[in-house]
């Protein structure tokens, strides 16, 4: 396992973290004569995982480690610390929850389309719409996260997650748009020639069993000759 791969994979394990020191108020860590509370950890978290969702695709691109489990795992990574983070909000009533729902359904719908587009052989990159919503995305929930004991920043969280819904919607709009007509017609295409392989084998098949039955005829007609026709015998010798 390479080093990118390695982050990817530690950033899903980021997000019970995630979700065990945000949604449990009492956890705490004190450092000398400060006290970290459990939204600063969170914070800390969140923004690690972050990073190292920059950093893994970095790495990857610059030493030509991108493998297979790498781009499948890190999309999955990504859409599991956005979700953990987004439904851990709910949970401590700093995020309205059909805030989440849009968000998260987006995810799910552009995961969907990635799926039907990786079983055509074909590729969804991440457009520029999609990498300005993830900053907004880290930037509002940042925001939102240390707004659970310092609620004046709670409305400047939630006009981001605005800013978020925004960029999430057009982004979806603009992956639908450009690929799902190249993917419908890859696939009708696809079913096109499965058609016509199809018709193929049946003619084939009717032709042999017409060869079948032509053979069959003759040989009968044989057999029916042959069995009509006159024996020569050897004159009887006295």
């Amino acid at each position: 396992m390479n080093l990118p791969n390695a982050l990817t994979i530690l950033r899903i394990f980021f997000v019970p973290l995630l979700v065990a020191v945000l949604v449990e108020e009492s956890v705490s860590i004190h450092l000398g004569r400060w006290q970290v509370t459990n939204e600063w950890l969170a914070l800390a978290i969140f923004l690690s995982a972050a990073g190292t969702d920059l950093l893994d695709g970095y790495l990857a691109r610059r030493w030509k480690q991108v493998t297979t489990i790498g781009t499948l795992l890190d999309p999955i990574a990504d859409k599991l610390l956005i979700s953990a983070a987004l439904i851990s909000l709910v949970q401590v009533r700093a995020l309205p929850g059909w805030m989440a729902i849009l968000v998260i359904g987006r995810e799910f719908a552009v995961s969907g389309l990635r799926a039907i587009a990786a079983a055509e052989s074909y590729t969804i990159r991440a457009s520029d719409l999609g990498k300005t919503k993830m900053l907004a995305q880290v930037a509002a929930v940042s925001c939102l996260l240390v707004s659970v004991r310092h609620p004046q920043l709670h409305q400047p969280g939630i006009w981001m997650m605005w800013g978020v819904i925004f960029f999430a919607l057009l982004s979806a709009v603009s992956y639908f748009r450009k690929f799902w007509r190249k993917v419908d017609e890859h696939v009708k295409l696809r079913r096109r020639r499965e058609l016509l392989l199809l018709e193929r084998k049946r003619q084939r098949e009717a032709m042999h069993q017409r060869g079948s039955r032509r053979a069959g005829a003759l040989g009968a007609e044989a057999g029916a000759g042959a069995a009509g026709g006159t024996i020569w015998k050897p004159p009887e010798v006295n």
